[in-house]
């Protein structure tokens, strides 16, 4: 009997769930789990992320070529449609759907870093319509870092590099989501992270992109901003200093545990 994790990724959507695949197969510790990707190219650099074992299957329809009846799965995606969901749960003996709005973060953001990066801009780890770049007077006059992502294209990378004072690689990620003091962002993991290192996230809730996480957002008063309101953008880092952002709670992994339980 085999255990798997499956999670969907892809230059469309970015690495969202990808990053806290990894951090929840780290901290599942010794458990024997092997990460099935629906991209190669993520799949072939998972050792970076700690995991050891990953396959790239390039739609979830291929789960049954890898698995066998009977082996348990960590599902992690949108793409299945009830009937799918419902064969799934009858060929594994242990099926486990994680909603996309759960939070995980690795114990390591909560870890102290010195702010060396005043303000940061991590649109995501996909811009396949280049919607980046489409926008960037929304955030052109602030002069943030820039964080590329990993699905950017070789020639994008370049037109983008030119735009900004300072650009940071895809693999000084953790790096710069720790030392950013303020970071704009669209994707929903980087904002979880930069606030449990004690930053000051800002939410860009893209078009493209589920409003899944808005409810948590608010809870934990982190500010959202749609349709790239400039205006919106910049009062809210004008008045940064005096809002009060909720403690992510770093303790909080039932999830882990659950799936520990489960796949035991």
């Amino acid at each position: 009997m085999t255990n798997y994790y499956y999670v969907h990724t892809g230059h469309r959507i970015g690495l969202d769930r990808f990053r806290r695949a990894c951090t929840i197969i780290r901290a599942l510790g010794d458990i024997d789990i092997t990460l099935l990707c629906s991209d190669f190219r993520i799949a072939q650099v998972a050792k970076d992320f700690g995991v050891q074992k990953a396959v790239g299957i390039d739609v979830v329809r291929n789960i049954p070529q890898i698995a066998s009846y009977g082996d348990k799965l960590v599902f992690d995606s949108d793409e299945a449609n009830p009937i799918m969901l419902d064969d799934m749960q009858k060929f594994f003996s242990t099926f486990i759907d994680v909603e996309n709005s759960e939070a995980i973060v690795d114990k390591k953001y909560f870890e102290p870093q010195e702010k060396t990066i005043k303000i940061s801009y991590f649109f995501g780890d996909d811009d396949y319509e280049k919607d980046l770049e489409k926008n960037i007077d929304f955030i052109k006059d602030l002069e943030p870092d820039l964080l590329l992502g990993f699905y950017y294209f070789l020639d994008y990378e370049d037109e983008l590099k030119n735009k900004f004072k300072k650009h940071h690689e895809f693999e000084d990620y953790d790096d710069v989501i720790q030392k950013s003091q303020i970071l704009i962002s669209a994707s929903p993991q980087a904002v979880l992270e930069n606030l449990a290192s004690g930053g000051q996230p800002i939410y860009i809730q893209r078009e493209d992109y589920v409003t899944d996480f808005n409810t948590l957002f608010e809870n934990l008063n982190i500010p959202i901003v749609k349709n790239y309101d400039k205006a919106q953008l910049i009062n809210i880092i004008s008045n940064i200093n005096n809002h009060k952002y909720e403690k992510l709670d770093k303790n909080s992994n039932n999830l882990i545990q659950f799936i520990k339980e489960n796949l035991n």
